[in-house]
């Protein structure tokens, strides 16, 4: 240390005498003024934050996000108030009073029209409770005891379902769907439920639970031309609304859900469907303890009765104009609540000419055979269809004797059994997959089946206990499958669905245009015998398939539909190759032989070429007839229903006969129809492409080394040379039964068409 004094100046305490160079230095080193780790110009005890960088710039923090979702609930709010302000209540609007629509045959001719809109309002206090409370039940449970006019979530799930066109949801308040119904419009819409969703938020303001009710109640469409509870009641069960008892009413409100779907008259396979949205309603009242679960046991379903619709659609025009509006709704063009709001101009493929012939050929070919002096007379019901092969067009559908006398379409009903009509698809099905017997000789026309009456069908494993009869027990021993189609052979075309597989049988039928869901289309040896019930239009469309081919499309009724000027787009028709043409031409062979000497021959009257089967339903309630030229398939079906209690009676002593087949009154029907629809146009030939070994005088000798069947040269393949004994093989024995060397599996033994010879 110096022991020179020190000579330091004394330190400002303000500060203001110091200047760079001439701080004390601290013991750390520090600058006067400044503390460890802080910069200059930072508050003391606050760090600095550090700066995004990267991928984290473009990430806003959670205040800009915080600040975004509230700058858009201000928005939000803001343009809901400002709606909420700006939508006043409309007027009621054209729906509410529908206007007509109109049904025009292909050349634009009329063929109907139907406004009469079917409304009659009533007041609420008219409503009995029960028929209120299964209203409530199946659209809004909650619509008395929830303030909420709208239904936030289902208008939500509404909306998105139509932005991203996954179809329409239901879940709408009835306080909505009222607001639907008399304000606004039938549009799947962004726009129109945001101005629902006001409007009804409005009206339940100013307007009571009650009154908005029954406006709901009085302004719903309920089908068959009914808008209102009131017009219901009357169209489905001919009485006033006061006396609509809890099941009536149940089913009244099952219909608001979907009227076409839950009609159980106008299309009878609806019956189940249609019963459990009714169960829904009924269950529904009990849970919100509107009914006794004792009520509800002793509940019964109510069948509606016929309809009576107005003079307007007298004649074919109910059938046709029924036939469209299912036409539409199926096709996904048109629902029924869109077209009851009228005002629809729809051109349907349907020939005039042909129409009228088809009426003719039935009044002159059945109905004026009829008597009043015969029982069974007052049963006779007619159905037919005819297709444009090419074109898929329907040309002519014959519905009835009278839309107004008789509501149910027997064009489009799929309550009756097809009969033989079927059996061509076996066939069709046998050359598709190559089939064999059950010994291993291939299925073709020519191939050597047992005719035996009762035969029992064999299986890959022996007996399967199904043994169907002939028509009037004929036993027919060995016979060709072409005989056998000719004579329309039970016990032959029973055991070749077996050989082929039930399964591959209605594979092909579908694939011809026969629906999936069509009933008791059921997979066993007796499908080959017409147990399902397809309808006429149905079976018109899978013979077109043959006419054409074996080339498969939809088919087409309606050609063009407008309003107010502007087109609706309609689904293009496409199709496919549905079944080889080498199946289908060798199906429409052996169908030449059933005009030219088997049950058919009365449609020789065509005067052209053609081919067509013979089919009678099980107990002779229904008597077809399928043919085709090779420009237009067409079918006809005589049936037998009781008109007062709609039950299938037989045909037995009908128009004057002991029994009604196919061969009859339906071929000679379907002849004068296709002679008059085809007068003017030029003869067509059968343009065919058969498989090898079909046609007649060709024998199929099966390849043991390519088939695994027996050897050519065996006697197990049947001898059509002159010197052959018809159905013997080359030694004079009988050809072995198919299937006898087997074993069996049961297919079930299901019910099938008694007496079905021609059919």
């Amino acid at each position: 240390m110096s022991d020179e004094p020190q000579s330091w100046a004394p330190r400002d305490s303000s500060g203001a005498g110091a200047s760079p160079g001439n701080e004390r230095p601290t013991a750390s080193g520090e600058q006067p003024g400044k503390r460890p780790g802080k910069k200059p110009g930072k508050k003391p005890g606050k760090k600095a934050r550090p700066r995004r960088t990267g991928w984290r710039r473009a990430i806003p923090t959670w205040r800009m996000t915080l600040g975004t979702l509230l700058g858009l609930v201000v928005l939000v709010g803001a343009g809901i108030f400002a709606a909420y302000r700006l939508v006043d209540i409309p007027a009621a609007n054209a729906s509410a009073t529908a206007q007509s629509n109109v049904y025009l045959y292909s050349d634009g001719s009329v063929i109907a029209r139907d406004g009469d809109v079917n409304r009659e309002k009533v007041k609420l206090s008219q409503v009995p409770p029960t028929v209120q409370h299964a209203v409530l039940a199946a659209e809004d449970r909650d619509f008395y005891s929830d303030d909420r006019a709208v239904d936030v979530k289902a208008m939500l799930r509404a909306g998105w379902n139509t932005v991203t066109g996954k179809g329409k949801q239901g879940g709408s308040t009835i306080t909505q769907q009222y607001v639907k119904n008399y304000y606004l419009g039938q549009e799947r819409t962004v726009l129109r439920k945001a101005k629902e969703a006001i409007i009804a938020v409005k009206l339940n303001r100013e307007e009571t639970k009650d009154q908005i009710f029954e406006g709901y109640l009085n302004t719903s469409y309920f089908g068959r031309n009914a808008y209102g509870i009131q017009a219901a009641a009357q169209a489905y069960y001919g009485k006033n609304v006061e006396e609509l008892t809890t099941a009536e009413g149940a089913y009244l409100a099952s219909l608001l859900n979907a009227p076409s779907a839950y009609d159980v008259v106008a299309h009878p396979d609806n019956r189940p469907a249609a019963q459990r949205r009714w169960n829904y309603v009924l269950n529904g009242m009990v849970k919100e303890h509107w009914l006794t679960a004792a009520e509800r046991a002793t509940t019964r379903f109510p069948t509606p009765g016929e309809a009576k619709p107005s003079n307007g659609l007298s004649g074919q025009r109910g059938y046709i104009v029924q036939a469209v509006e299912d036409y539409l709704n199926r096709r996904g063009i048109l629902d029924a609540k869109t077209l009851a709001t009228g005002g629809y101009r729809i051109t349907t493929t349907l020939d005039k000419a042909k129409q009228d012939a088809f009426v003719k050929a039935v009044t002159d070919n059945v109905m004026s055979k009829t008597s009043s002096d015969r029982a069974a007379d007052r049963n006779v019901r007619v159905g037919g269809a005819s297709i444009v092969p090419e074109t898929g067009k329907v040309v002519a559908l014959y519905g009835g004797i009278d839309y107004t006398k008789q509501y149910v379409s027997n064009a489009t009903r799929r309550d009756y059994q097809v009969g033989s009509v079927f059996k061509p698809f076996v066939l069709t099905s046998a050359v598709v997959n190559d089939s064999t017997t059950q010994d291993g000789r291939r299925i073709t026309p020519n191939t050597v089946y047992d005719g035996t009456n009762k035969r029992t069908v064999v299986g890959v494993q022996g007996s399967t206990d199904y043994a169907p009869a002939n028509e009037d027990d004929v036993d027919y021993g060995d016979i060709t499958v072409r005989i056998a189609t000719d004579k329309s052979v039970n016990s032959v075309y029973a055991q070749m669905a077996q050989d082929v597989g039930p399964a591959k049988v209605r594979e092909t039928a579908i694939a011809l245009g026969i629906p999936a869901d069509t009933p008791d289309l059921t997979a066993a040896p007796s499908i080959a015998l017409g147990t399902a019930n397809a309808s006429v239009l149905d079976m018109a469309e899978a013979y077109a398939t043959l006419a054409d081919h074996g080339r498969h499309g939809r088919y087409v009724l309606v050609e063009k539909v407008t309003k107010d000027g502007a087109e609706i787009e309609l689904p293009e028709r496409t199709t496919e190759q549905a079944v080889s043409r080498e199946a289908a031409d060798t199906t429409t062979a052996v169908l030449r032989s059933v005009v030219e000497g088997g049950t058919g021959t009365a449609a020789q009257t065509v005067g052209r070429p053609a081919v067509g089967k013979t089919g009678t339903a099980e107990e002779d309630r229904a008597a077809w007839f399928a043919g085709y030229t090779p420009d237009l398939a067409s079918v006809v079906a005589v049936m037998g229903q009781n008109p007062d209690t709609g039950a299938q009676t037989p045909l037995y002593g009908a128009l004057g006969l002991p029994r009604v087949n196919g061969g009859g009154v339906p071929a000679e029907t379907w002849a004068a129809y296709t002679e008059a629809a085809l007068r003017s146009s030029p003869v067509q030939e059968f343009d065919l492409q058969t498989a090898p070994g079909s046609d007649e005088g060709d024998e199929l000798l099966v390849d043991e080394n390519a088939d695994g069947g027996t050897d050519p040269s065996s006697s197990s393949a049947p001898d059509t040379s002159p010197d052959a004994t018809p159905g013997t093989t080359p030694d004079g024995s009988a050809p072995p039964t198919p299937g006898t060397n087997t074993g069996g599996t049961d297919e079930g033994s299901v019910s099938a068409p008694d007496g079905d010879g021609d059919g």
